[in-house]
């Protein structure tokens, strides 16, 4: 079974807002006292925390859906409703939040680091809080808004000073058990550790965090072996401990060959910009198994070319502890001296500063083609949450929807990308909302007369288009002419004569 899950695709659906209500107060002797719908509860948010006692993603493995509460709807004599709950994720330190298509979110490498990863919808407004001077008593409230509903990834990268590396059976897991009170599996076969173990080291006054990842290989940084399961652990570490077995079996190894190649694969492996490369970091090299006659033989061989190389090596033993004191020692030093580095160096915080354009008006429009003609698509934060918020069975909720638009500017902006009545307008992505525009439809919503819960401009009984209230026009004024043209044919037949030619005739 899965003890150490370092990879996890969560589904999360954050709790929905509840809806606005409508209602209006009656009181003995107070037949109509206004209106007193309370506003609908926010939904739920998701955040994730950035805990250090927290070592595995296997809870989220085990249950990858995630849902918090919704909000409660809104209620009369002006009670809201609930608000849903917020939930909190505990995620081990070095977590990187990803979009499913690799897009990096966050990297959760603070401890107590705080992400609302997960927002929940925005509860909807009873028609009291829409009352106004105007609108005494809205028939309508506000819908509320779904919360974020969508797939997220999650990465951990093993937070540790020390790293160890080295071909799989070279001993890291047992110089891990030697140096710390960690015990992680240890066996005679390659690619015995299949997850990164982590163990403290106190050596003095020092403590430090070595880890012991995955064997490494030729061609592990194209995914090779464990490969990129293991290189993404290294990526965070101050040091590399390389461990190489004097003592292999293997025909063709010797330590020479190991180190080479590990650094081959360590210097292919790509790192975050802001980060050193693999291979430019501090490294130690560790001769293991010098317990054994050959060991020994061969470590004592190989290290005055390693370190004519630069290297400061170390001769151990896991079994017999020899050498480790010493090699516990020097990289407590190193963690040491890059942790006074980091404390010295100033501190820069960077302020970014992004105002609102002048000429921002907080949506776009977007003309496609169709076989219909065009179509002129609305993409904007505010228009898309006030389709949302809309209750289309309400025409004194669409009304008020196209007032709102109108104040942003949207009429405007479509006649600017040349829409004219009858153009199909989407608000949203993908299928949206459609409508037929209508530029009459742009004002006084709260100046009109109908019932509540009605609007006269988008009654089907009633509304006339332009175009349609242009060919009225046409036809009234054919019919006035045809009626003059009929009037002229009667008095040249004879059939009628104007009284004042009469009374001229007479004189």
């Amino acid at each position: 079974m899965a003890t150490f899950v370092d990879n996890v695709t969560l589904h999360l659906r954050a709790g929905h807002g509840g809806n606005g209500c409508v209602s209006v107060k009656r009181e003995k002797f107070k037949p109509l006292a206004g209106p007193d719908g309370g506003n609908g509860g926010n939904g739920g948010d998701i955040i994730l925390v950035a805990d250090p006692q927290v070592t595995t993603l296997l809870g989220f493995h085990r249950h990858p859906h995630i849902t918090s509460r919704n909000g409660g709807p809104g209620m009369g004599d002006h009670r809201a409703g609930a608000n849903g709950e917020t939930l909190e994720l505990a995620v081990p330190l070095g977590t990187v939040i990803k979009e499913p298509d690799g897009t990096e979110i966050a990297d959760m490498n603070v401890a107590g680091m705080r992400i609302v990863i997960a927002p929940g919808g925005q509860g909807g407004l009873g028609n009291s809080a829409l009352s106004s001077t105007k609108r005494k008593a809205p028939g309508f409230a506000l819908l509320g808004v779904d919360g974020f509903e969508g797939d997220i990834v999650l990465e951990l990268k093993t937070l540790a000073d020390v790293a160890l590396v080295g071909y799989p059976s070279a001993g890291k897991s047992s110089l891990v058990a030697a140096l710390s009170a960690a015990r992680p599996k240890i066996a005679d076969y390659p690619f015995t550790t299949l997850h990164p173990n982590l163990g403290v080291v106190q050596a003095g006054e020092i403590r430090y965090t070595i880890a012991d990842v995955p064997g490494l290989i030729e061609g592990a940084s194209e995914g090779k072996g464990l490969g990129l399961e293991f290189l993404r652990h290294v990526e965070r570490c101050t040091a590399l401990l390389h461990v190489l077995d004097c003592a292999t079996l293997d025909p063709g190894r010797d330590p020479i060959s190991d180190l080479d190649i590990i650094l081959v694969e360590l210097a292919a492996y790509p790192v975050p910009s802001d980060q050193i490369p693999l291979i430019e970091r501090p490294q130690f090299i560790a001769l293991n198994k010098i317990d054994v006659p050959e060991g020994r033989e061969l470590a004592d061989f190989v290290k005055p070319e390693l370190e004519a190389r630069g290297y400061r090596v170390f001769e151990i033993s896991t079994v017999s502890h020899e050498g480790l004191q010493q090699l516990s020692y020097a990289l407590g030093d190193l963690v040491d001296e890059h942790r006074k580095a980091i404390e010295a160096s100033p501190l820069v915080e960077v302020i970014t500063l992004r105002p609102k354009a002048v000429d921002e008006t907080g949506f776009t429009i977007r003309v496609e083609g169709g076989t219909d003609g065009n179509l002129y698509r609305i993409i904007g934060a505010k228009p898309e949450r006030w389709i949302a918020q809309t209750d289309f069975n309400n025409d004194e909720a669409v009304g008020y929807l196209a007032d709102r638009l109108a104040k942003l500017g949207i009429e405007n902006q479509l006649f600017k990308a040349g829409a004219i009545s009858g153009s199909t307008v989407i608000i949203g992505e993908g299928n949206g909302v459609v409508f037929d525009w209508e530029p009459t439809l742009t004002s006084t919503a709260e100046l009109t007369t109908g019932p509540r819960g009605s609007d006269d401009r988008i009654d089907p009984r009633n509304r006339r288009t332009n175009q349609k209230r242009r060919e009225d026009y046409y036809d009234l004024m054919d019919g006035k002419e045809e009626a003059r043209q009929e009037l002229v044919r009667e008095k040249d037949a004879g059939l009628w004569r104007d009284d004042l030619e009469v009374s001229d005739a007479e004189h």
